[in-house]
């Protein structure tokens, strides 16, 4: 009997098969990948997206792969082992911990276990905390995030994480985010994602539940100071400035006066309306709940919905993003860009119709990026070369320094290869080159009692001072005046005349006075 226990000991391991070999191969490369990227990763400048991706997901999935590899093997080899001589194995292993063999075989594979799940439960906070990074969302899927991971970092949001809005707090949202994100996963390996990427986002978190963490809107009354500041597309980059209070007002009785912009928030009004197009641009149907309880329903007179549609139609609660619709992905137009850099002392506007040739040089039509940097270098270089040969012979580096600065723009705010540009996702704040506010103030929805909402400029600004303007005018507040008589364009929405991406195309065919200031033409006072 003793020999037959010695022979049994003497028998090769159930571990020792080709395939349980092959599984601890691919679990030690996978072991020694993820050591060495881990120490790259803790020892580098910068996150990497790329390798946090190979240290956190994918070889400790190959990892765990191996040795599920390594239990397959032993089991096939033990039915092997079984079937060739079928009283030799019992059908389940024996446990003894009397026998030394068997007990160093038991604590070791305690051992393995602790450790095996300490560093399991350490990669897999690790793998947590990089999904949720920003470099993992923006980075990762570098040629279709690239447009929304630029614009987010040249905003005003660049230090808060994409999760704190796109997911926020709770196990809930986070769950429903990894959903998504299976989805988005397969669009992107097989190339079904639309572009641009569509905006709005219509199964985004609530707003209160996100952007509120942040922005109390109890505390928010009383007005703020907007400086614009505009350069014009004549020869000499004329500047114009305008002053104005906009009325942000409040939400909250407890903190101040319930007006302004911030009436508009659900701490005590609540807004509902009906979009007709899925960037909800067109509002046809609002209905107004007051905090006294008070209901208004508002239909456009220019294209009211049926009883029908209106039943049926997907109604929406105002929050923050109706407004604030591109909090962190802002798409600026090439007239605003440039006026940015202009001001930011990033352009010359001694450099003769340089706000002109920036403007359509970047609103040209390019099929890459690389074509329309080299087209923004040729362009600028070229019309200072042939047109104004002094200039170009005498403020190469105000030049220089404005190819540079004009492509910079365009690296931020245009996007060929995915289609994503500042007229593919309207901004809802303000109402110059898109309808923002005047989607629902533009004097045409009407309620059955015959109340208008209104579009009475001094409701959301006040003009303070206008450049355009003549002095003694200045010293008047109020309503926006237009420095030019509009005559039969006054009706019109500012974005018929204003254009995000060239100057105003004048009705008629001017000549050879297009150049010439508005003012010359259209005085005031005639």
């Amino acid at each position: 009997m003793h020999e037959a226990e010695a022979s049994a000991r003497k028998r090769p391991s159930l571990f020792r098969n080709y395939i349980s070999l092959v599984g601890v191969a691919i679990v030690l490369a996978s072991l020694v990948s993820v050591t060495l990227l881990f120490l790259i990763e803790i020892t580098a400048s910068a996150p990497n997206p790329y390798m946090g991706i190979l240290t956190y997901i994918v070889l400790p999935s190959a990892l765990v792969f191996g040795l599920l590899v390594i239990v397959v093997g032993i089991v096939l080899e033990r039915r092997r082992r079984r079937r060739l001589a079928p009283g030799e194995i019992a059908a389940y292993p024996r446990l003894d911990l009397n026998e030394p063999h068997s007990r160093r075989a038991f604590f070791a594979f305690l051992l393995f276990t602790f450790l095996f799940i300490s560093a399991s439960a350490f990669g897999s906070y690790q793998a947590y905390e990089f999904s949720d990074s920003v470099s993992f969302c923006g980075q990762t899927c570098h040629s279709v995030m690239n447009p929304e991971f630029t614009a987010y970092q040249a905003g005003a949001h660049a230090r808060v994480r994409c999760v704190d809005c796109h997911v926020g707090p709770g196990a809930g949202w986070y769950v429903r985010s990894k959903i998504s994100g299976a989805y988005q996963l397969y669009s992107v390996t097989f190339k079904k994602y639309p572009r641009p990427i569509n905006s709005p986002v219509h199964n985004l978190r609530p707003a209160p539940e996100t952007c509120e963490q942040c922005h109390w809107p109890e505390k928010f009354f009383g007005a703020q100071l907007k400086v614009i500041t505009h350069y014009g597309y004549d020869e000499q980059n004329t500047v114009r400035q305008l002053r104005m209070l906009i009325n942000v007002g409040g939400g909250s009785p407890t903190t101040g006066l319930v007006q302004g912009i911030h009436w508009h928030m659900n701490i005590a009004n609540e807004v509902t309306y009906i979009s007709t197009d899925d960037h909800r641009q067109v509002i046809p149907w609002v209905r107004i709940k007051d905090r006294q309880g008070n209901v208004s329903e508002y239909y456009d007179r220019t294209r009211p919905l049926s009883a029908e549609q209106i039943a049926n139609g997907t109604k929406r609660r105002m929050d923050c993003v109706d407004c604030h619709n591109r909090p962190a992905h802002v798409y600026l137009p090439p007239d605003v860009a440039v006026d940015q850099a202009f001001v930011a002392g990033r352009l010359d506007p001694a450099l003769p119709f340089l706000k002109k040739q920036a403007v359509e040089v970047l609103s040209k039509q390019y099929s890459t990026s690389g074509e329309a940097l080299f087209a923004i270098e040729k362009t600028l270089n070229d019309f200072y070369r042939i047109n104004y040969a002094e200039a170009f012979a005498q403020k190469q580096d105000s030049i220089k320094g404005g190819i540079s600065e004009i492509q910079r723009i365009f690296r931020t705010y245009f996007f060929p290869e995915m289609k994503t540009d500042w007229q593919t996702h309207p901004n809802n704040i303000g109402h110059l080159y898109f309808a923002g506010c005047f989607r629902c103030h533009d004097g045409e929805h009407v309620s059955n009692t015959g109340k208008v909402i209104s579009n009475n400029c001094t409701i959301c600004h006040t003009v303070l001072y206008d450049s355009a303007r003549p002095a003694e005018q200045n010293v008047k507040t109020g309503a926006f005046q237009h420095p030019v008589d509009l005559g039969g364009l006054a009706d019109h929405k500012c974005e018929f005349c204003h254009k995000g991406n060239k100057p105003f195309q004048h009705p008629v065919n001017l000549g050879d006075i297009s150049m010439f200031q508005c003012v010359e033409c259209h005085p005031k006072n005639k």
